[in-house]
């Protein structure tokens, strides 16, 4: 199965894919800064606390390589498009948690999501950019987003916790 993309519009879906996995990464590095809040917010015990990081990732990489070739299966864009739509609701049930258990489920169907979208939105990119140069351009693009979403995902957590000190300071004061 082949996809044909006009020229002009595979620089907005390169655009897309990589907007997609700078979220699946920014969203890891920010609940990692954001744990003591968490733990003191929902009421986590330390043992339980490891499991709002684990979640995501023992369903991401148990479910990477069976979604990957789900989207092989039964079609790249309509895979990613799930994964996008399914991390989306799980990160909105994550936000409104009120219970540890159901911050932990979210988590993991958030790392079920990324499991669909970040395999699929790689195929799509090697089927929009089929030349080898093209195609190399394209997945240094995509791979230099996620880090950047990595990197930007601590700078934005750690910020949030410096105005939020810095605020809450400035209230007692």
């Amino acid at each position: 199965m082949t996809t044909t993309v006009a020229a002009g519009r595979r620089g907005p879906a390169l655009v897309v894919l990589c907007f997609v996995q700078f979220m699946l990464v920014l969203d890891d590095t920010v609940v990692s800064v954001a744990l003591p809040s968490v733990r003191d917010d929902l009421g986590f015990s330390a043992a339980g606390l490891t499991w709002v990081v684990n979640a995501y990732f023992v369903a991401f990489g148990g479910l990477l390589l069976l979604f990957g070739r789900a989207a092989d299966l039964f079609g790249r864009r309509r895979v990613f498009l799930s994964g996008v739509a399914l991390f989306g609701v799980a990160s909105l049930l994550c936000g409104i948690a009120q219970e540890p258990w159901q911050l932990v489920a979210g988590r993991f169907a958030q790392g079920a999501g990324a499991a669909m979208a970040s395999p699929a939105a790689l195929a799509l990119i090697t089927l929009l950019f089929p030349g080898p140069e093209e195609r190399a351009r394209a997945l240094g693009i995509w791979g230099g987003i996620a880090g950047l979403g990595g990197t930007a995902g601590l700078v934005l957590a750690f910020g949030a916790l410096l105005v939020a000190a810095l605020l809450g300071k400035g209230s007692r004061a």
